[in-house]
């Protein structure tokens, strides 16, 4: 997935069994700011973007470019204080002409980030990237999700190991045939794996283009909607930089690359921190949840 270079960025080929583009560009050549008015505002050179959200408006953001496989990386820093009721989405959509989603969530004032893939229409495909909103001194809960052919209902929910609302933390999508890779500053948390032999759809026909966007969901997005939006705190901010997106082949052969994260799958250090994620930090997993399917888990929870 590889935005065009810019004089204000760097683009490096590199060739191996196949071509793989990283690019690294400012934010005025690959995103477009779409709505929100000035609420929306990229600065430092094109190196900085941030979206606020006040009591009359969110606002939000979409890459230039769509992208068919690859991995997509955002350095996110989350709305502080008492978010809850806020949505901060960073994401990867399929949208007709394809788009990519990513969205932050966060409980009060609920910032909603996510990372997501997705498309519109009634066999759409998404990836999400979710943080939900707090209250002050209550942590995030980081909230993934994966539709294919408009089916969703594939929710992991987390707390993270750390306040996502301090510092910058990268945030990852790896898209390839085989799988989607979910990070945190390169921690796996999550692996949807193809499961097209027993009757999923796996999203990989239609490219997808980047999206983000902070808005009120007080109406769901903390305890179900019982906590809402606290506007005294407002305008609520999420920041973003170091957006990177790197290309590659669907049929591409490219173990020799020296990414691990571009192998088809993951390295004996990679699974362990993947246990240790999901054993420690993981709160809610679909594939556990009887009381949800009562006619049996999805397919893809029984391989």
């Amino acid at each position: 997935m590889a935005p065009s270079s810019t004089h204000d960025g760097f683009c490096v080929l590199i060739l191996v069994s196949t071509l793989v583009v990283t690019c690294a560009g400012s934010f005025y050549q690959d995103f477009d700011l779409t709505w929100g008015g000035n609420r929306a505002k990229i600065f430092n050179g094109g190196q900085l973007l941030s979206l606020s959200l006040d009591k009359d408006s969110g606002s939000g953001f979409q890459s230039n470019k769509d992208y068919l496989f690859g991995r997509i990386d955002m350095q996110l820093k989350l709305v502080a204080g008492n978010s809850a009721g806020t949505v901060t989405a960073y994401y990867v959509v399929y949208i007709n002409l394809c788009q990519i989603q990513l969205y932050i969530h966060e409980n009060v004032v609920f910032p909603f980030s996510a990372v997501q893939l997705s498309s519109q229409g009634p066999t759409h495909d998404e990836i999400d990237f979710e943080f939900l909103g707090n209250l002050s001194g209550d942590p995030y809960i980081l909230h993934t999700n994966i539709f294919t052919q408009g089916k969703g209902n594939r929710e992991q929910q987390f707390y993270l190991w750390f306040d996502p609302t301090r510092n910058f933390h990268t945030y990852s999508i790896i898209w390839k045939p085989q799988h989607v890779i979910f990070l945190v500053d390169n921690t796996p948390i999550r692996v949807f794996k193809n499961a097209e032999s027993v009757g999923v759809p796996f999203p990989k026909n239609q490219p997808m283009r980047i999206y983000s966007s902070l808005w009120n969901a007080d109406d769901w997005a903390t305890r179900g909607g019982l906590v809402k939006t606290d506007w005294s705190k407002a305008p609520f901010t999420a920041y973003y930089r170091n957006f990177k997106a790197t290309e590659f082949s669907s049929k591409s052969s490219i173990s020799n690359s020296g990414a691990k994260w571009e192998l088809n799958e993951l390295d004996a250090y990679s699974r362990r921190r993947l246990r240790w994620v999901q054993k420690y930090f993981m709160i809610y997993n679909y594939c556990n949840d009887l009381k949800r399917f009562p006619q049996g888990l999805p397919a893809e929870c029984r391989r």
